[in-house]
């Protein structure tokens, strides 16, 4: 009984080094570009609470048939939550009593 041996395929070290070499110049374009998206989606998300307070406020002068005097007076009655009175990025939300607008500061 003579067992004979077949050659047996598998990657070589060049195309191992290739294929990670590849990975890497993928990983390196991806990266970059995942780290600078950051702002770009709290500053949305900030804009979204902005204007989800100020309908809010709109909803709370049809229903009181007033302006709110204050943030604090719409968390108190129910139409914002305690943390929607900043941004994702703890930019705090101002608001005009005067003319119903809300604004978004700066985050520290």
């Amino acid at each position: 009984m003579l067992k004979t041996f077949k050659k047996e395929h598998g990657f070589t070290l060049i195309e191992m080094l290739i294929v990670l070499l590849i990975i890497s110049v993928l990983i390196i374009l991806i990266i970059p570009n995942l780290t600078g998206k950051g702002k770009a989606v709290q500053s949305k998300g900030c804009d979204a609470l902005k204007s989800m307070v100020q309908s809010q406020i709109v909803s709370f002068e049809l229903a009181e048939g007033r302006l709110p005097s204050s943030l604090d007076e719409m968390e108190t009655k129910g139409y914002i939550e305690k943390g929607q009175k900043s941004c994702p990025n703890k930019a705090a939300l101002g608001y005009d009593a005067a003319s119903g607008k809300v604004t978004a500061g700066t985050a520290p």
